[in-house]
């Protein structure tokens, strides 16, 4: 039998836990939910749910924009299908601060179940400081452009599994660095995170496949690329994707292709590629390495499978004249000699810049052939001069 003071102390405990319960139960109830959803919150997740949304409270404090109406709720679901992935908003310190109800549809994972967590917990280990990297800005406006690999609970069937049989999922993340206007010292992380590779709706009349080595050359391309950018097949073999990206454009095809090697998928960007007939198109390829397991025989090297989509019809002028003063630039820093003047005689056209650039293709008229003699003449009778100068 129990003492009268053991009695009060159990009566005690079990009107705390009351208490504690009751007000569990209120919180969940201001929760943003569904019933249903919140009827299965276990304490802890209460608590990281309320703290996320109390953040997203102060990020959004001060911003007089309201999405109350209902045609704008219509409208962003809308935006969730046509986006093909999900949003996530991440905290300076990495925590997941919000997600888009439909990150189960493509990570195997529900929206609470993410929420609160930090981004370390689900990321690969080998990504954690491209992470860091991307999380350090403090000026609003700043994009962010990189691949991440996160733990899925999706299977290859589409269902949800438990996280200890997790796989790898690459995701494309985009988005910029929003400062809290009430707060200056909050910043916050808005991405959209698409899963790689992408759906093969990407599939039309405006993409090429094609097989590449690991440096990038060509060892298959599909008869499509002739439409699209006048090359046959034959052409391309064992050439290299670098030799028909447009200059200024490399260092962000470098970076996919370094994301690619080191993470078996990637997504380019947006870049420019060199047309048989001249000028340029705007591309984007998204490209996987096909595992060891997918290959017939064990000696066959692995392949880069890609998919370029032509964003943009060929544009010539626009391209050309920019290629131009890029060019007579890098020419006057780095071949001409010291107190070779600046600016070219007389006025020049600027587009036989493509003439002697590529001088594969023949598609130019008189004057830029004449001009284009003119120009070797000047540079060939000026660098003569300071040779014989210092003779």
């Amino acid at each position: 039998q129990y003492t009268a003071e053991t009695q009060k102390e159990i009566s005690a405990a079990r009107r705390r836990r009351k208490v504690e319960s009751d007000k569990f139960e209120e919180l969940s109830g201001l929760l943003p939910l569904p019933p249903s959803v919140r009827s299965h919150l276990d304490k802890p997740s209460i608590i990281r749910l309320t703290l996320s949304y109390m953040r997203i409270h102060t990020l959004l404090k001060g911003n007089d924009r309201e999405s109350q109406d209902l045609g704008l709720l219509d409208e962003s679901s809308l935006y969730m299908r046509i986006l093909e992935g999900f949003l996530m908003v991440l905290s300076s310190d990495g925590n997941m601060v919000f997600l888009s109800d439909n990150v189960n549809k493509y990570m195997g994972l529900t929206q609470t179940e993410l929420m609160g967590h930090n981004i370390f917990e689900y990321a690969h280990p080998c990504d954690h400081e491209e992470i860091k990297h991307n999380l350090r800005g403090v000026c609003c406006g700043e994009r962010r452009d990189f691949v991440v690999r996160m733990k899925s609970a999706l299977t290859q069937r589409g269902r949800s599994a438990t996280l200890k049989s997790a796989t790898w999922k690459v995701l494309h993340c985009q988005g910029r660095v929003n400062v809290c206007v009430f707060r200056s010292s909050i910043s916050c992380l808005l991405l959209t995170c698409r899963p790689l590779p992408l759906p093969h709706t990407l599939l039309n009349a405006h993409t090429f496949t094609s097989q590449h080595s690991m440096d990038m050359k060509f060892i298959y391309c599909d008869q499509s690329v002739t439409c699209l950018l006048g090359y046959s097949p034959q052409e391309l073999l064992g050439r290299s994707v670098y030799d028909f990206c447009h200059t200024l454009d490399a260092t962000c095809l470098q970076k996919s292709h370094f994301n690619l090697c080191w993470k078996t998928q990637s997504v380019s960007g947006q870049y420019r590629m060199l047309v048989k007939g001249g000028g340029y198109v705007w591309v984007e390829s998204h490209s996987a390495v096909i595992p060891s397991k997918s290959r017939p025989a064990a000696h066959q090297p692995v392949l880069i499978f890609s998919i370029t989509y032509v964003l943009r019809c060929v544009c010539v002028e626009e391209c050309v004249s920019f290629y131009f003063d890029f060019s007579l630039t890098f020419l006057h820093r780095t071949v001409l000699p010291v107190g070779f003047p600046s600016e070219p005689p007389g006025t020049w056209s600027g587009q036989c810049i493509l003439y002697n650039t590529h001088t594969h293709t023949h598609t130019h008229t008189h004057t830029h052939t004449h001009t284009h003699k003119h120009t070797q003449e000047y540079v060939n009778t000026h660098i003569y001069r300071k040779r014989h100068a210092f003779r």
